[in-house]
């Protein structure tokens, strides 16, 4: 039994990370403003970006994504760790190299829902796609340099964050099925991808009106060209 509630303390370390809302704190420590009443009144860099400016946004997309990568350290660290204390390890626990991955899968799950639920905001936040980054950074890099490198290319192309994290979601999921991982990895980037879209969903009816705000728009633009 402790050892089932420490595993469960260990997660709500990882929500705790995610749960950090860095672009409200930007707001609030840099103009005193609630940035949620603000251009699109929500939490990302993007937002961050068109409210406060580019120095900020990037030191929000730099921590959000640090967030990621520290749950799946954390992670990675922590559940060992426990295996190390005869007290807390029952002789039923599932033995590490059958527990890890899973652990690690439950972890990069409760920092998604840390960043998009906090509990400093009332249980709402942003659309997980930074975080969801440092995450797969941290668990396949290989996965994860290939969702930045997609999210990159659309960006430059279309000048639209939404559609870049959308598309590098989908990428993640293409990747991590294609390569030979864990099937918690896979769980983890399947599940965690369809979240990123689905908290994107209002985005996509921007997207399909033409109204979708580019990089550097302050708010919906006109209608899309129509190559978007």
């Amino acid at each position: 039994m402790v050892f089932w509630i420490a595993s469960v303390v260990g997660l709500g370390i990882a929500y705790l990370f995610g749960s950090t809302p860095t672009g409200y704190l930007a707001g609030k420590l840099l103009k005193g403003i609630d940035i949620r009443e603000h251009g699109s009144k929500s939490i990302g860099a993007t937002n961050v970006l068109r409210t406060l400016g580019k120095w900020p946004a990037l030191v929000v997309v730099l921590v959000d994504v640090l967030k990621g990568v520290g749950a799946i350290v954390f992670a990675r660290w922590f559940y060992p760790w426990l295996y190390t204390l005869p007290s807390v390890t029952p002789p039923t626990a599932p033995d590490l190299q059958t527990w890890a991955p899973w652990a690690v899968c439950l972890a990069g799950l409760a920092v998604l829902l840390g960043h998009s639920r906090s509990v400093w905001l009332n249980f709402a936040g942003g659309k997980s796609a930074a975080t969801g980054l440092g995450v797969l950074l941290a668990m396949s890099w290989p996965v994860g340099l290939g969702a930045a490198t997609a999210f990159g290319v659309v960006v430059a192309v279309f000048r639209i964050v939404s559609l870049g994290s959308m598309l590098a979601a989908l990428t993640a999921i293409v990747l991590v099925c294609a390569l030979e991982q864990p099937a918690p990895y896979r769980l983890l980037v399947i599940a965690g991808g369809v979240y990123v879209i689905v908290r994107h969903r209002a985005n996509i009816q921007r997207l399909l009106a033409g109204i979708e705000p580019r990089v550097g728009q302050s708010g919906p633009g006109p209608k899309a060209d129509p190559q978007i």
